[in-house]
C-alpha cells in the first residue's frame, strides 16, 4: 500500500519549525509574497499552510539582481546541480498559518504555528515558488520517554539558569513545562540555542525518546560550557527566533 502524499508549497528557511511551537515570518520577497497571497486568495474551506524545511545549502534571502527581474524558485539556494533536494533538508514541519497581516508596502508579517512533521519526496520547480510532495511522518514514543523527560526537565533547568547567568539576566518566576513527553522534547528542541544542524538532527528523531534523549546529552553539555563560559547570546526561550524569509 503506497503512503498518502501531500503537496504543499514550500517555505525554506535558515531555521527549524517544531509540531506545537509559534514562529513570526516577516515576508517580503516576491516568490514568497506570491506564495501567501495565493494561500489567503484560495478556498475559505482549504486550509492556509505551507511546509518549511531548513536549508542544508544556501541561505533564504535570494542575491538582490533588479536587472534579473524577481527571484525564481531556486534563487538563493545552494544548487550547482539545480536539485532543490540537494540544497534542503528532506525533513520538516507544517506550518499552519494562524494570522496574516498584509502590510502597506506589500510585506506580509504572518504568525505560524507548526503542526506535523512530514518527508519530502521530491519538488516541482515549475513555478514562482517551491512545491512539494510531501509523505507525513507518525509520531512514535519510543521505549522509556517518560523517565527521559524527567532527567531532560531537570537538565533544561539548569540550563535556563546558566544561560540566564551567562546573559546576566534573572529568570522570572518558574517556567511550567509540558507534562506530556512529546510536547516538552519539541519545546526543548525550539528553545536550546543550538545551531541549525543540531535542530534538524532533533527534528528528524525517530521517535520521542531518542530525541529526549539527544537533547540530554546536549544540555548537559551545554550548561557545562555555559558554566565556564558566561559570554554566550541573548536568546527567547518561548518561542523560536524571527525569520526574515
Amino acid at each position: 500500500m503506497s503512503a498518502v502524499t501531500e503537496r504543499l508549497p514550500l517555505f525554506p528557511l535558515n531555521n527549524v519549525l517544531y509540531p506545537g511551537l509559534v514562529m513570526p515570518l516577516n515576508v517580503f520577497e516576491e516568490r514568497y509574497r506570491r506564495l501567501v497571497a495565493d494561500l489567503v486568495d484560495g478556498p475559505e474551506d482549504r486550509p492556509r499552510r505551507f511546509g518549511v524545511l531548513a536549508i542544508k545549502d544556501g541561505r533564504e534571502v535570494a542575491p538582490v539582481r533588479p536587472e534579473d527581474g524577481p527571484a525564481g524558485p531556486l534563487d538563493g539556494l545552494g544548487t550547482a546541480t539545480g536539485d532543490p533536494l540537494e540544497a534542503l533538508h528532506h525533513i520538516g514541519c507544517v506550518a499552519d498559518v494562524t494570522s496574516v497581516q498584509p502590510q502597506p508596502d506589500g510585506r506580509y508579517e504572518l504568525l505560524v504555528t507548526g503542526t506535523t512533521r512530514f518527508r519530502l519526496r521530491s519538488v516541482d520547480v515549475g513555478g514562482p515558488y517551491l512545491v512539494g510532495e510531501t509523505e507525513p511522518i507518525e509520531e512514535r514514543t519510543g521505549e522509556g520517554s517518560g523517565a527521559l523527560a524527567a532527567e531532560v526537565e531537570r537538565a533544561f533547568r539548569t540550563y535556563q539558569r546558566r544561560l540566564a547567568g551567562a546573559r546576566e539576566a534573572s529568570t522570572v518566576g518558574r517556567q511550567e513545562l509540558p507534562d506530556d513527553p512529546q510536547v516538552l522534547s519539541y519545546l526543548v528542541a525550539a528553545a536550546a540555542v543550538l545551531e541549525v544542524p543540531l535542530k534538524q538532527r532533533l527534528l528528524a528523531s525517530p521517535d520521542n525518546a531518542q530525541r529526549l534523549r539527544a537533547e540530554l546529552e546536549l544540555l548537559r553539555r551545554e550548561s557545562a560550557v555555559l558554566g565556564w563560559l558566561p559570554s554566550l547570546p541573548a536568546v527567547n526561550l518561548t518561542r523560536q527566533s524571527f525569520s526574515p524569509n
